[in-house]
């Protein structure tokens, strides 16, 4: 059966989410993450790519993004991919993919789900037993976001509107971590990876079927019964 076509909307956000092959290590050094990041710096510049948000787990990644082009994040995940297994590969004298199929995306309701989306993707350390709190993980965006450390960040205006200056911001986006997520969250975030569909509610996802005049599919299993676009 053909691959479901593949679009993406031009500045809103994605989650974006690449698991290992066999779900086994893509990093096993800090060398490993290092040279990962480096790439999606890069990529992000070269074809249009404003990072928000991530967390390089060992065997999975997760990005928050938003594309300036229908075309940004297939092409930056696509060099990223081959670029780093190249890397990987070399290193540790292997051969094969690293990578379990091609990357899933979800777009993101902005006003809704777009801080709750950052919370996830930062707390994945914390959920897996890594690390106590998400500061204690050196490969996420979570340092950057809630202390203002680092420059690899491009901040979302939901992210800007949590304060007037960066000490304001990096003040609320902190206290939002003394709340827990709540499971429906949780739950919608991660059944819209499965099944790359938008994080959204059924309002949010009218409005995109209406105004760019594709149909979105349903978040369940078996061939859908028309054409649907993968977004």
């Amino acid at each position: 059966m053909p691959r479901r076509t593949r679009m993406y909307i031009p500045n809103l956000p994605y989650h974006i989410v690449q698991r290992g092959n066999n779900r086994e290590a893509c990093f096993i050094e800090p060398d490993n993450y290092q040279c990962y990041l480096d790439l999606w710096q890069t990529c992000a510049k070269r074809y249009g790519i404003s990072v928000h948000a991530y967390c390089l787990m060992t065997n999975h990644i997760h990005f928050l993004v938003t594309p300036q082009t229908d075309t940004s994040i297939s092409q930056a995940m696509s060099v990223i991919g081959s670029r780093y297994a190249y890397y990987f590969n070399r290193t540790y004298k292997r051969s094969g993919t690293i990578w379990e199929g091609r990357h899933k995306s979800s777009l993101i309701q902005s006003e809704r789900y777009f801080l709750a989306c950052m919370r996830y993707i930062e707390l994945n350390p914390v959920a897996a037993n890594m690390v106590s709190k998400p500061e204690e993980y050196k490969w996420s965006s979570y340092l950057e976001n809630s202390w203002g450390k680092g420059n690899r960040l491009v901040y979302h205006n939901e992210y800007l509107r949590l304060g007037k200056d960066k000490s304001t911001r990096c003040y609320a986006y902190r206290e939002l971590f003394k709340q827990q997520l709540s499971e429906h969250d949780i739950h919608l975030i991660e059944k819209a990876e499965t099944y790359c569909q938008p994080v959204g509610d059924e309002r949010f996802r009218k409005t995109i079927e209406n105004e760019y005049g594709i149909k979105l599919g349903q978040m369940e299993r078996g061939r859908p019964k028309r054409k649907v676009v993968e977004i």
